[in-house]
């Protein structure tokens, strides 16, 4: 754990969240996931994104999430997503996470339908008024909409961004923000990226496999940003047939599967996901086996 500048610095970690076998929300578990999150070096928690299973949730129980998470590790390392349907939902959301103490929030464009740049522009215009600082999240694959380098440099022009979670896969895609948007700030959208991301100046890494090794998966992202190769390439090798399933689209059920194999509660999805298939958990379970048999924690 470090010192940050700012709240969505660092490895700010896309919680799991802890389902019980009724498929109810442990909302202790959840609590003591997050300290153990902080305490093995993580900077925050991301609650109630995709893989916080934040779609099939109660809005008590998507709140409560916020809330717990808050209690357990403090605002300051606390960036829930706000992603809704509608704007004014997300606002409402957005609003949630300010008066439970929160310093920043992410936020996914309109993901009912494929909406155009002026409707994202409004979108987020809407929820900035909540008076949060916004991280926008472009996933062009799950919404449809694409937040390409020149729409999110109209975005932070007009001061309704400070920075995004680069989930779009094209490295080549930071250094066109840099010129189009200079002081948007990155961050690591998607696992399998992150060592050429954090090269190429990203500030942090919204990431999903720390919910499993997260000594190792911190450890990777220091020397990353130290530029530190000697330390971070064998690493990255190491965990990379680990790390691409962040990017699979059943990316929730295989890094619960790879909690449970390190010692962690996963557990369970909510429907509409189904557990993995005999081959998908096959895979997933051989790398995660040999990356615990060669010390990765």
């Amino acid at each position: 754990m470090t010192t940050r500048l700012k709240p969505w610095h660092g490895v700010m970690v896309a919680t799991a969240l802890p389902l019980g076998e009724d498929l109810s929300v442990d909302l202790d578990g959840y609590a003591e996931h997050c300290r153990w999150l902080v305490a093995s070096g993580c900077d925050g928690v991301v609650p109630n994104g995709s893989l916080g299973e934040y779609q099939t949730l109660t809005p008590e129980e998507r709140a409560s999430v916020v809330e717990t998470a808050v209690a357990a590790i403090g605002g300051d390392r606390v960036m829930p997503g706000v992603a809704a349907y509608g704007a004014l939902e997300a606002r409402r959301w957005a609003e949630q996470a300010r008066d439970a103490g929160c310093q920043a929030v992410m936020l996914l464009p309109p993901n009912a339908y494929r909406a155009d740049d002026r409707i994202v522009v409004e979108h987020y215009r809407e929820v900035a008024k909540a008076g949060l600082p916004v991280v926008a999240y472009n996933n062009p694959f799950d919404t449809k909409v694409d937040l390409t380098p020149a729409l999110l440099a109209r975005l932070h022009g007009e001061g309704l961004i400070v920075g995004v979670k680069e989930f779009s896969g094209d490295v080549r895609r930071i250094y066109e923000i840099a010129e189009l948007a200079p002081g948007l700030e990155v961050l690591v959208g998607a696992d399998d990226v992150l060592l050429e991301l954090a090269l190429a100046g990203a500030v942090g890494w919204v990431s999903g496999f720390p919910n499993a090794l997260p000594t190792s998966t911190v450890a990777l992202y220091r020397a990353a940003m130290a530029g530190d190769l000697a330390t971070a390439l064998p690493l990255y090798r190491a965990l990379h047939p680990l790390l691409r399933w962040d990017s699979k689209p059943e990316f929730v059920q295989a890094i619960k599967l790879s909690m449970d194999l390190a010692g962690r509660r996963g557990g369970p999805c909510r429907p509409p996901r189904l557990p993995l298939i005999a081959e998908q958990e096959a895979t997933v379970r051989a790398a995660t086996e040999k990356a615990l048999a060669e010390g990765l924690r």
